[in-house]
């Protein structure tokens, strides 16, 4: 009867050091749970939002063409975004949501993304500047951008007013510098109304039609307007409209004598400097045999 009672202890305590191995076991494995938790949360915290530096920084742009300044900033966090503008310490945006009544400012963000950029559209001269993105850390963080805005525009070659003579050949040079920004291309107008080409036909001289516009890139925007066996009817007022820049203008007038100025002449020595002293001094010999 002892030996059954001292069995049965024998087994009790046996079955309690057992549940207490594992309950020491499951404890230890929990603490390390937790702790392994805490280090890696601690690890998220403490990485700080980053800027990303390889953006353009210096933007220029022409006036009208939307301007586009991208800053991407990672790890945000639960941190903010915003976009201040330095001339007048005006703050334009937080997050997506705008402070200025200006409609052409606005910040896009598409979901997930990195990316806070700052559009503007139809900018101005007085919109060049520095723009500041900011990230609403302690102490703040804050990344500059510089946006240039040209005025670009055209010009024809030549005088403002151009005198033609009937049957000649006009030609108008559009000029317009390359800059860093997309130039388009070229319209031509006369008056209101654009100017409309020739089709070719086996009836103009030399089987070229009588109105051509020819535009090319050549370090610069070139575009040349031109009209052969200018009539009276080619007479007004011309205009070289580019896409994203100011227009030239030019006032052609087509007549049947000489003008004294301003004339688009072919190759002739008629009435140079030239002949006019050789007759001058003609005259004056002439006169000397009397």
């Amino acid at each position: 009867m002892l030996c059954r009672w001292l069995t049965v202890l024998i087994l009790a305590a046996f079955l309690l050091v057992i549940e207490g191995i594992a309950v020491t076991q499951g404890t230890f494995a929990r603490d390390q749970k937790l702790l392994g938790a805490n280090v890696f949360g601690t690890q998220n915290v403490t990485n700080p939002p980053t800027f990303e530096m390889n953006m353009p920084r210096n933007v220029t742009t022409a006036v009208g063409q939307t301007a586009f300044l991208h800053c991407r900033v990672h790890q945000l966090g639960d941190k903010e975004v915003s976009w201040m503008r330095k001339r007048d310490m005006h703050i334009l945006s937080a997050g997506i949501l705008m402070y200025t009544s200006d409609l052409r400012f606005q910040v896009i963000h598409p979901d997930k993304s990195e990316n806070w950029t700052l559009q503007i559209k139809s900018p101005q001269i007085r919109d060049s500047g520095v723009y500041e993105c900011q990230v609403s850390t302690e102490p703040k963080m804050s990344l500059n951008y510089s946006l240039n805005v040209d005025a670009a525009g055209a010009r024809i070659l030549g005088p403002s007013d151009l005198y033609v003579k009937t049957g000649s050949l006009l030609t108008l040079t559009c000029l317009m510098s390359q800059g860093p920004h997309d130039l388009g291309t070229v319209a031509w107008y006369r008056g209101n109304e654009p100017v409309v080409t020739s089709p070719h036909s086996e009836n103009d001289v030399n089987g070229e039609p009588r109105i051509t516009v020819k535009t090319e890139w050549s370090g610069a925007l070139t575009s040349r307007l031109k009209i052969t066996h200018a009539k009276s009817s080619d007479s007004g007022n011309y205009s070289c409209v580019p896409t994203v820049a100011q227009r030239a203008i030019v006032n052609v007038h087509v007549i049947n004598g000489e003008h004294p100025a301003a004339m688009q002449h072919g190759n002739t020595a008629a009435g140079s400097p030239a002949s006019k002293t050789v007759l001058v001094m003609l005259a004056f010999f002439l006169g000397q045999l009397r």
